[in-house]
């Protein structure tokens, strides 16, 4: 492949886009980057923490297996695309096997007739420990770089951290020494707006409903970083695709699954509470002011095992009595475990209220109860529960029936980080010539502390308030960390920066969120962005593939946070950016 067809990397500026932020995401997103305009470098995004485990029971089934399949049928029309184009290809798809990948990636360059030098990354495997399924180190940027830097056009990895792909294409671009903290980390920030793919162009966003003034928001394109030598970089798109990029979408992205303020990787750990963030033009947000510090000395380890197994049922109340009837299967249901051979480990129960008085469709005026059992064995938690509970089918509440019949459950994962020196890592480089680059350790490396809690804004003056939604003036975001969950939520102007930082305490997020109460929360002011981020401890139990709460990865969290009500300073309501309630008028608001 030639160099990038826009000549941006010649003019200083690389253009890496995103192309997935998932297994699972946009098949068509390779091609609509690779054709929709100018790029350097496209990367794809394929693990997350549950995808690990997943690949990990493909590759129990086939020892050949083990990487992200839909990543090879994307380049059976890519690959071409981007070798006339002069693009650079970088995913993880190669997940817990990236030399298979790289194999099937030239055996499918020779059958389309596509001259490509293809390298692939490993030594991100480390020893599993027992009862395990896979165990695997996040590894920086370093090992892409040297294969770029080799000659590849197509590179792929095993397990490294989401910004590792821009970091390792930005380094073999500049040309950054591994003391290039604040470049670095100016990189890792971009990698984290880039990673999830179009979060940062409108998708999943707090304000959707005010991007719908003039943006097409039912297909977000997805998103590009334009990366200049000092590490500051522009956040953009392809012209023409949908969505929107500004200072609200990359805020909302930058805060997803974070923690601290330090941000820490194997790279560089960054500065959040250093970012700025400025609107440079249509679709254009400009990333500046980023600093960097020594990486810590340790990596972090993603290990994931089958936990046991697991069972459902949803028992559907219909009409009046709920309670009633939600107490009477539920003692059914109780008496029916407590008379089996062994009843399950843990058996929980959870009544959702979404029935309405008076509703005029039956869907409407029904509730739903759910039952979860777990247990190291099978048995307990199969034929013993599905068989109580077919068994009530004419002798329980009136109008039993359940969403589906209950199965023979199915094993369930857990997700669990652990750290390792990072000298212990064989981070290796396998270039496109077969030859074994091995990357070394960072030579310099920090402990990583906490930074000291910024002064807040000044307070507004005190004044006459509204019980309002908290998302009429601020938005959120939530994700999964591990069985944590972290919630940033932002404001969208000064004033209403200066009443959040005051008004939004552990113990107020506490009160508006009750199932986070008993639980360790931290909260972080990153005055920069004008936001909090707060870390949710032990909420997702063991982890999404878990499966133990209802949203098993607190992606609704931020959004039940904003509709819960609080008083808000009229002044601040009075102030808010035009473009509408994003909850729409009516009596929800108070008005």
């Amino acid at each position: 492949m030639t160099a990038g067809t826009d000549g941006g990397a010649r003019a200083g500026v690389l253009r890496i886009g995103n192309a997935s932020g998932f297994y699972g995401d946009r098949f068509e997103a390779v091609r609509e980057m690779l054709t929709g305009g100018p790029l350097d470098v496209l990367t794809g995004d394929y693990l997350a923490e549950l995808t690990m485990l997943i690949l990990g029971r493909d590759r129990l089934k086939d020892p050949r297996l083990g990487y992200a399949k839909t990543f090879l049928r994307q380049l059976e029309e890519g690959l071409g695309l981007a070798h006339d184009r002069g693009v650079k290809i970088v995913a993880n798809a190669g997940g817990l096997n990236p030399a298979g990948l790289a194999d099937a990636v030239r055996e499918l360059a020779d059958r389309v007739g596509v001259p490509v030098a293809v390298a692939h990354v490993e030594g991100d495997a480390v020893p599993v420990p027992e009862g395990a399924l896979t165990a695997n180190a996040y590894l920086g940027g370093a090992g892409i770089a040297g294969c770029l830097r080799a000659g590849a056009d197509v590179v792929v990895t095993g397990r490294v951290t989401d910004a590792a792909l821009v970091t390792g294409p930005a380094s073999a671009r500049f040309g950054w020494g591994a003391d290039d903290f604040d470049q670095f980390a100016g990189a890792v920030v971009a990698g984290h707006v880039l990673e999830c793919g179009t979060q940062a162009t409108g998708g999943n966003y707090a304000f959707f409903a005010d991007l719908g003034h003039g943006h097409d928001v039912r297909r977000p394109g997805f998103p590009i970083a334009e990366i200049h030598a000092d590490g500051s970089s522009v956040i953009t798109k392809h012209d023409g695709t949908g969505g929107v990029v500004d200072v609200g979408t990359v805020t909302a992205q930058l805060l997803y699954e974070t923690g601290g303020a330090r941000y820490a990787g194997p790279d560089v750990t960054a500065r959040l509470d250093s970012v700025r963030l400025d609107q440079a033009g249509p679709d254009r947000v400009r990333i500046s002011g980023v600093r960097g510090e020594a990486p810590p000395p340790t990596l972090k380890t993603g290990v994931t095992r089958i936990g046991g197994w697991r069972n459902e049922v949803v028992f559907v109340l219909t009409g009046l009595d709920i309670e009633a009837k939600a107490a009477l299967v539920r003692g059914q249901l109780e008496d029916a475990l407590g008379r089996a051979k062994r009843r399950p480990a843990e058996v929980r129960w959870e009544l959702a209220r979404t029935d309405r008085p008076d509703a005029d469709t039956e869907e409407t005026a029904s509730a739903l109860l759910r039952l979860v059992v777990r247990d190291s064995d099978p048995d307990a938690v199969g034929r013993a529960l599905s068989g109580a509970a077919v068994e009530l089918a004419l002798g329980s509440y009136p109008g039993f029936h359940v969403t589906a019949p209950p199965g023979k459950g199915a094993p369930y994962g857990v997700f669990e980080a652990a750290y390792v020196d990072a000298s212990e890592v064989a981070h290796t480089a396998v270039l496109p010539d077969g030859r074994r680059e091995a990357v070394p350790a960072p030579a310099r490396t920090r402990v990583l502390e906490p930074v000291p809690q910024p002064q807040l804004p000044e307070p507004l003056p005190p004044g006459p308030v509204r019980r309002v939604p908290l998302g009429r003036v601020a938005g959120a975001r939530s994700g999964d960390k591990g069985g944590s969950a972290n919630v940033g939520v932002w404001a969208r102007t000064d004033d209403a920066w200066r009443w959040l930082a005051h008004a939004l305490t552990t113990d107020r997020l506490r009160e508006l969120l009750p199932e986070t109460r008993g639980l360790a929360v931290t909260r972080e002011v990153l005055p920069n962005l004008r936001a909090l981020n707060f870390v949710v401890e032990g909420l997702l139990g063991e982890g999404v593939a878990a499966q133990h709460r209802f949203d098993p990865q607190a992606k609704g969290l931020g959004e039940w946070l904003r509709s819960r009500h609080i008083d808000v300073p009229e002044s601040v309501l009075d102030g808010r950016p035009s473009g509408g309630d994003p909850l729409g008028p009516g009596p929800a608001d108070g008005r």
